[in-house]
């Protein structure tokens, strides 16, 4: 079956025109914008002027399998992540047990054969004592490394100096680092702790994981990036003392060292704890209004390679529990389109920034291989979005497991129409459609 998108206002590269797609089955046969009497055994999808985007990469995400998935699983973050109009994404190895050798993602690369409704890959995590297994990566099928080299869910801390060393040497794929100071956040920490014991407000959680941490351990990695010429990617920065290493960066290494933003640190700041709490509680922790105005910024001076949204669900029972037993993370997939496109109305951003940020630069800097664009020859990847149309996150409406978001409440302009996934509608009109396209990312390295 061959489908044709008429009519639709095609953002992409650059530029948004008027014209239609034609996919036959899973790549994109044709892009033209003349009339055209309609094809036999062709259905035709009228988009009726909407926004027709690149399918949405998300290069951090934790969907909890295995070990955690009275959290979530693949199949119903994936789902989520249909709804939301993302059509890849790239899982972090702090499941249980671990993803810390082939055996373990070869096991969740299974899972998502059999269960995802979207494009995936699985990063390798680090440790203290794993570099033989990091060592034997196969570049073309494995996204990344991922070094905590600060502690977070799952107890993944790289903190031994040889190790680190020979990661940044020797890893064959990207290092993607979690970037805080161990050593002041335990500090931090026990401070907070001996003032108010079991009675730590969230609205602490910055001042605990605090700017200097995130500044010191980012500083590091770039240092260690430099020094072993390793490709090196800083997920999710949260400070404006972050975004200036990247002016001080020479030109000559700055291709090989990239930054990403998460989306909840360019929608929420420090004033939210007050209403949210621990349903916005995350590491590295939201910080001040001036550091989300320093991340905005930095995404549209081009500073930031990717945005992602570091989606991580928990049950509402363990976020209401009080802050110091309440886990870190936030359930983002379904609405990071929508919170982009809701910045882009007030002027914070704009549609070009969105799809380079999420579409093609992901694509990019993983190099992979034919998504991220609508172009010809190309996976047939898209997502449809109807710029007009007023709607409310309810609860009703939330697709992840943990069924509930910091956004409850939260009134939109847009939502994400359909999604396609090589070619097969995954999302339509606010209902699943559980057709198994879904593919393991390749990358051209």
């Amino acid at each position: 079956m061959n489908i044709v998108i008429k009519n639709a206002d095609i953002l992409n590269e650059g530029q948004i025109v008027r014209g239609n797609v034609r996919i036959e089955n899973d790549t994109i046969a044709e892009i033209f914008t003349d009339n055209r009497s309609e094809m036999p055994d062709t259905q035709y999808f009228d988009a009726h002027g909407k926004l027709l985007l690149p399918g949405i990469i998300d290069d951090q995400v934790h969907f909890r399998q295995p070990g955690l998935t009275h959290k979530g699983d693949i199949f119903s973050e994936s789902r989520a992540a249909a709804a939301g109009g993302i059509t890849s994404f790239m899982d972090m190895p702090n499941t249980l047990p671990p993803t810390l050798d082939s055996e373990r993602l070869d096991e969740k690369f299974e899972l998502a054969r059999q269960n995802s409704l979207v494009n995936y890959s699985f990063y390798l995590g680090a440790s203290n004592d794993n570099i033989a297994h990091i060592r034997r990566i196969d570049p073309k099928t494995v996204c990344g490394v991922k070094v905590f080299m600060g502690s977070s869910t799952g107890n993944m801390l790289v903190d031994d100096e040889r190790a680190l060393s020979a990661i940044f040497a020797e890893s064959p794929v990207i290092v993607a680092t979690h970037c805080e100071d161990e050593n002041i956040i335990r500090e931090k920490n026990l401070l907070y702790r001996q003032k108010y014991g079991d009675s730590i407000s969230p609205a602490c959680h910055p001042q605990i994981r605090t700017d200097e941490a995130c500044r010191r351990s980012s500083a590091k990695a770039i240092e260690l990036a430099i020094r072993y010429n390793t490709r090196l990617h800083v997920l999710h920065l949260t400070t404006a003392g972050e975004t200036e290493f990247f002016d001080r960066i020479s030109p000559a290494y700055l291709p090989r060292v990239t930054a990403e933003v998460c989306v909840h640190h360019l929608w929420f700041c420090s004033d939210d704890y007050a209403a949210l709490g621990n349903k916005i509680k995350c590491n590295p922790a939201i910080k001040t209004a001036a550091d989300r105005e320093a991340l905005q910024q930095a995404v549209r001076n081009g500073k930031i390679a990717a945005i992602a949204t570091d989606h991580a669900p928990h049950t509402l029972d363990e976020k209401l529990r009080n802050y110091c037993d309440a886990p870190s993370g936030l359930p983002l997939v379904q609405h990071s389109l929508p919170m982009m496109l809701e910045l882009c109305r007030q002027g914070v951003f704009s549609l070009f920034d969105l799809v380079e940020m999420m579409c093609h630069r992901p694509a990019k800097l993983f190099n992979i291989k034919k998504r991220g664009f609508i172009r010809t020859g190309y996976f047939a990847d898209l997502t449809l979005v109807d710029s007009n149309s007023p709607n409310t996150v309810t609860a009703n409406s939330l697709m992840s497991k943990c069924r509930w978001s910091p956004l409850e409440g939260q009134g939109f302009s847009a939502k994400v129409v359909a999604t396609w996934v090589n070619g097969a509608t995954v999302w339509h009109d606010g209902r699943i459609i559980e057709t198994k396209t879904a593919r393991q990312l390749e990358f051209e390295r």
